[in-house]
């Protein structure tokens, strides 16, 4: 009876990402540095509707035009487009633009899925390019030719989410990028309910071939000058060995075209991350894994999986050559711990797993990283080093003032 409750509470803690989406705090970013950025948007996307790519490997019910996808995991690659709403019909663009550039306290709008369309279904053992595949893809690059880097974000969700609050998510992202950059969601069965963790540990193992598939698929085919992935909680256990598995398949170096990889909050066992690191490593411009050594979701799933979570790593679970290689690592360019520790962040619950967007230091970084490429240094970041040599960086105190001076800095070295 005790194991069964402790499973109800694991389940819930880590299915809490399954309620509605609301529009993520403003990132201080847009509060006191760079508010700038959705005057700048496109005229065509200065609106309360925003639009996702997406790739799903869940079975679809429904016509074409407007697609349901349901928590059963399809042979085939689904691509198509979302569109969203924020907030409702008394949001008008003038009062989303003031929420989100200003620190305003209160109920934010929630984002809602209004309509898929989907363009191309794809066999997931052998994409292979048909006129309807063609079609998604000439799509996609004219929305990456409208951007502003003509790169591709990719989110990859964690578990218990349904479709609709993975789209949802990766739209906050798009938004807050000033509408200049193009997101992807890549949309994997998980069961989308509180008791089915277990179900979608063993999916998100499934679905990881399906993802490094689609990675060399848009690598080959797609105009976009990177691809850029943000893997959230269990979408670690696909991202992590879908580029490594991706990156051993290329043929040259730089063939994938890999940008920033941003892990947060990772649930992957830590020592399957730290071996498929350097697979991939020399493949992408930068890795950064964000870690709360409090994450309470993740002190639960290492209880059940046994062994410490990427995102709540112990080292005690890898080697004395693992430890050595990457505490090397951490001292290069493009391999970045960093450390989310509530001391440093006002507001920040000790126990927290969605601070990346949660918190609007965090989510600034995030950002900053995206768009601009820049190592932490160039983020306003502080250097740390722990006892085993293994370099990290923290959040200074002072971390809203200094932000104003790094956006000018990296503006201005863009």
């Amino acid at each position: 009876m005790i194991r069964m409750a402790i499973l109800f509470v694991t389940t819930w803690l880590l299915g809490a990402c399954s309620s509605a989406v609301h529009l993520m705090p403003t990132p201080t970013l847009f509060t006191t540095g760079d508010s700038g950025a959705f005057a700048a948007a496109p005229l065509d996307a200065q609106s309360t509707e925003i639009e996702v790519f997406y790739a799903t490997n869940r079975f679809p019910v429904g016509p074409a035009d407007s697609r349901h996808y349901t928590r059963v995991r399809s042979d085939q690659l689904r691509l198509g487009v979302a569109t969203l709403t924020i907030g409702d019909e008394r949001t008008t663009l003038a009062s989303l633009q003031a929420m989100s550039t200003s620190a305003a306290s209160g109920r934010r709008p929630v984002l809602s899925l209004e309509s898929t369309r989907e363009m191309a279904v794809l066999d997931a053992d052998g994409p292979s390019l048909a006129g309807d595949a063609q079609a998604f893809l000439s799509y996609l690059d004219e929305a990456l030719k409208r951007s502003r880097n003509r790169e591709l974000l990719i989110y990859v969700h964690g578990a218990n989410t349904d479709f609709d609050r993975a789209a949802a998510q990766a739209a906050q992202f798009g938004h807050f990028m000033g509408r200049n950059a193009v997101v992807m969601v890549f949309a994997w069965p998980s069961a989308g309910t509180l008791l089915r963790y277990g179900r979608d540990v063993i999916t998100a193992r499934r679905s990881e071939p399906v993802f490094a598939k689609l990675l060399e698929l848009l690598a080959r085919d797609s105009q976009a000058a990177h691809l850029n992935v943000l893997a959230y909680s269990a979408g670690a256990m696909i991202a992590s060995p879908a580029l490594a598995r991706a990156a051993g398949r290329a043929v040259e170096r730089g063939a994938m075209r890999l940008g920033e990889i941003y892990y947060a909050a990772p649930d992957i066992d830590f020592p399957q991350f730290v071996d498929n690191l350097p697979r991939y490593e020399n493949s992408v411009r930068r890795v950064t894994t964000a870690v709360n050594t409090g994450d309470r979701a993740l002190s639960f799933a290492e209880w059940r999986h046994r062994v410490s979570r990427a995102g709540r790593p112990n080292l005690v679970d890898i080697g004395p050559e693992e430890k050595r290689w990457l505490a090397e690592a951490s001292g290069r360019v493009g391999l970045d711990v960093l450390s989310v520790r509530p001391e440093d962040l006002p507001g920040l619950p000790a126990t927290s797993h969605s601070f990346w967007y949660d918190h609007p230091w965090v989510s600034s970084d995030v950002l900053l990283k995206l768009q601009f490429h820049a190592p932490p240094p160039a983020r306003g970041l502080s250097h740390n080093t722990n006892e085993f040599e293994l370099a990290f960086w923290t959040f200074p105190a002072d971390y809203e003032q200094r932000l104003p001076g790094v956006v000018r800095e990296l503006e201005a070295s863009r």
